[in-house]
């Protein structure tokens, strides 16, 4: 009879095979056995509530059964062909209805490509070389996206700082860096620097900081005064915000956006999103050798993927959906909020109600820099006591899914309830 082993001796043997015992994502400390619905379990047996929900993707729950119910019946079909089928054509046109900037769309496996693809898109299409994005923002792990993404040294703007080793010096010159919400200085940098512009890279919402007021609409109409494409990174925000995405609840429409997580309901699959002329630069009969983006996937369009993010669609589009992500998230801010506040706590509660975070702090937060403020001794024992009381979160936010229950809501609010307490003591 073959030994059952716990998360420790897992631990040992994951070390001698996984560079830093892990796979680079959650804490490698956590094994997950299996999920169901709203709760997943450890390889120890402990439950959990789950706010991680795969990073993002499995909005609905997890194995959720009509989910698994379509993947199976592709299962004897064939896994995947290299080749198009008519499920990836289906998730196509669906994300081209209700995205308001995808008149055509491009699949990947995985947001981090779709990103690196956006952006090379951009440059084929205005024929610049340079990229704005936003101190803080996360945008993947090509050698741009990591450019400023934490940097622990905080240097004067536009400069970049590289976040990892490996990126080329030269990369530093191609990336601008800017501070998120700050209007002003978007304005005057771009009304100088413009002409070597391909595009703004921004997630609609930066990492857990929503944009102010007329920030979003700001950097559309700069886009359109001086020829840069603006990319929203909807690899997070895409089908969560709204059934259109942020781009939907904003109210701006971005040239292209990059799409993930939920369209592949649980499997590797991502979408770059765009206008028809400039997502022509994919095909070389409309561009010709010059303009022509070259882009091979492997699994790109998957059809166990694209089946499983169409059924996610449909439930995601059934009446009440996006208001139970809703009122479920803000009970949980009202719940945090008015029992840290009873304890004397200084804290913000940052985000939408459904991916949000809660910082120790009694600064206001708009950008990166503001979010270095928190205090990191009473963030690290807050989830500490939550994950002792079966809560299990992301560090930087907390991930609402639909599939939460009225007990898995009154379980987090003792453990917030709880770890607010243990802050006060």
């Amino acid at each position: 009879m073959q030994k059952i082993l716990n998360q420790t001796e897992w631990m040992e043997r994951a070390n001698q095979v996984l560079p830093g015992g892990g796979f680079g994502n959650f804490d490698p400390s956590v094994f997950i056995s299996h999920g169901k619905g709203s709760r997943i379990w450890d390889e120890d047996g402990t439950e959990y509530v789950d706010y991680l929900i795969g990073s993002g993707p499995m909005l609905i729950g997890h194995s959720h059964p009509e989910v698994e119910e379509v993947i199976l019946s592709q299962l004897s079909k064939g896994t995947t062909f290299f080749a198009n089928n008519v499920l990836g054509v289906e998730l196509a046109e669906e994300i081209c209805r209700s995205v308001a900037c995808a008149e055509q769309i491009r699949y990947v496996s995985t947001g981090g490509e779709a990103d690196m693809y956006s952006i090379r898109l951009a440059r084929a299409y205005t024929k610049r070389q340079k990229i704005v994005k936003f101190e803080g923002g996360y945008h993947g792990m090509c050698a741009e996206a990591q450019m400023s993404l934490a940097p622990t040294t905080l240097s004067n703007f536009p400069q970049a700082v590289p976040d990892s080793a490996g990126i080329p010096e030269s990369v530093k010159s191609e990336v601008l860096i800017a501070p998120f919400n700050d209007i002003d200085f978007i304005e005057n940098f771009l009304s100088q620097e413009y002409a070597d512009i391909a595009a703004i890279i921004v997630e609609p919402l930066q990492r857990l900081i929503p944009p102010i007021k007329d920030f979003l609409p700001t950097l559309r109409k700069l886009c359109d005064k001086f020829g840069i494409l603006l990319i929203f990174d909807e690899v997070v925000t895409g089908y969560r915000f709204a059934y259109g995405g942020a781009q939907e609840h904003y109210g701006v429409t971005p040239d292209i956006c990059t799409l993930g997580k939920i369209i592949g309901g649980g499997f590797p699959l991502a979408a770059i999103a765009g206008r028809r002329e400039i997502m022509a630069h994919f095909d070389k009969s409309k561009v010709g050798s010059e303009g022509f983006l070259m882009q091979i996937g492997t699994l790109s369009g998957n059809p166990i993927a694209c089946i499983a993010g169409l059924k996610t669609l449909e439930i995601l589009r059934r009446p009440g959906s996006y208001e139970k992500l809703r009122d479920n998230g803000q009970r949980i801010m009202d719940f945090a909020s008015k029992n840290l506040t009873k304890q004397g706590i200084d804290h913000k509660i940052v985000g939408d109600q459904t991916l949000f975070e809660i910082l120790f702090t009694n600064a206001d937060i708009s950008n990166y820099r503001d979010v270095q403020k928190n205090n990191m001794k009473q963030y690290d024992l807050f989830h500490k006591v939550l994950k002792s009381n079966a809560i299990l979160k992301p560090i930087g936010k907390m991930y609402v899914s639909l599939a939460l229950t009225e007990e898995d809501l009154a379980q987090t609010e003792m453990a917030i309830e709880k770890a607010s307490l243990a802050l006060a003591s």
